[in-house]
């Protein structure tokens, strides 16, 4: 139950996940947050969660698909802000898996709705680029409608995006939207590109692009990612908007696989295997001037977030 000396209490769902654990962590210096983490550790990791000095992070094991497992949390506790970020995540496994992702819908009508009767302040949401399918403007701006997105899993954010305006328009819940363009650091899984590359260079294996590499991509240092949600909850920004979260400088797969083996002093080759039959979009460049507007210091590079990955090889062998 509620106590001091905690001022603000913050549930985060998907909490053993990559990004929504560094969001925990940074929360958890703070002595006065207690932080909520609820994850079903499908693809989260019970290592990632943050072991804080102050004893100020709970963590549950439990489904927020699931009604019972997540609104005995509401009743436990007075929430101030909710971070949904459970989801089914990365490429492979949402094709794999579409009704898996599908179901992912009911988690977040069991978010708002909750967060709608318990009196939360905010809720933060992690939507994605995937929501723009191909582009039809670049940058890639917040205010333009994303149409042409057809796979399960952009879908499903799609219809979070809507479900959050319209508890906002109905009930009056205020919301922020992060899409999120390609977050990486030290604690990803090898199911992303960057940690597969590092992982391939460092035993000098053959790095696998798919198709020829042509498609652009752009990369978040994950502190970046944290640091920028982080700054819109504390200072009370983008209320009822959409941020992308994300870098804009674009670079191709084939230049990525150039710049980890030279990073890494690797004697691994590139090798062009078959494209991916859907989910793999030409471009990706975010309008990230909102992005900029949070994060107030430069961005990591690319180079120096790799170097700190590599400072970190253990999270990735």
């Amino acid at each position: 139950m509620n106590a001091e000396p905690f001022k603000t209490y913050i549930l985060i769902t998907g909490g053993a996940g990559f990004v929504a654990s560094a969001i925990a962590e940074k929360l958890a210096v703070d002595a006065s947050n207690f932080v909520v983490i609820i994850d079903n550790l499908l693809t989260g990791s019970i290592h990632k969660i943050p072991q804080s000095a102050h004893q100020n992070v709970r963590f549950i094991q439990g489904d927020v698909n699931k009604l019972s497992d997540i609104s005995p949390l509401f009743f436990a506790y007075k929430f101030d802000y909710v971070f949904h970020y459970a989801a089914v995540v990365g490429v492979q496994r949402t094709l794999d898996n579409p009704v898996m992702v599908l179901n992912d819908v009911d988690g977040i009508r069991n978010i708002l709705e909750l967060s709608k009767n318990n009196g939360v302040k905010r809720v933060f949401y992690s939507s994605s680029s995937e929501v723009y399918g191909e582009p039809v403007e670049l940058p890639q701006n917040e205010d333009t409608t994303p149409l042409n997105s057809r796979l399960p899993y952009a879908i499903v954010k799609n219809i979070g995006e809507a479900y959050l305006k319209s508890y906002r328009k109905e009930y009056g819940l205020p919301y922020t939207i992060f899409r999120f363009f390609n977050t990486y650091g030290p604690k990803q899984s090898r199911d992303f590109v960057i940690s597969r590359f590092i992982s391939n260079a460092l035993k000098n294996e053959p790095i696998v692009v798919n198709g020829d590499g042509r498609q652009t991509r752009t990369f978040c240092f994950v502190d970046d990612n944290a640091d920028a949600c982080i700054t819109a909850m504390r200072e009370n920004l983008f209320v009822d908007d959409v941020v992308n979260i994300g870098s804009d400088q674009e670079m191709t797969i084939i230049e990525l696989a150039q710049l980890v083996i030279r990073e890494t002093k690797s004697s691994s080759v590139i090798v062009n295997g078959p494209a991916l039959k859907e989910g793999d979009m030409t471009r990706r460049l975010p309008d990230a001037s909102k992005m900029k507007q949070l994060l107030r210091r430069n961005p990591i590079s690319l180079e120096e977030g790799i170097r700190r990955i590599l400072n970190n090889t253990q999270h990735i062998l």
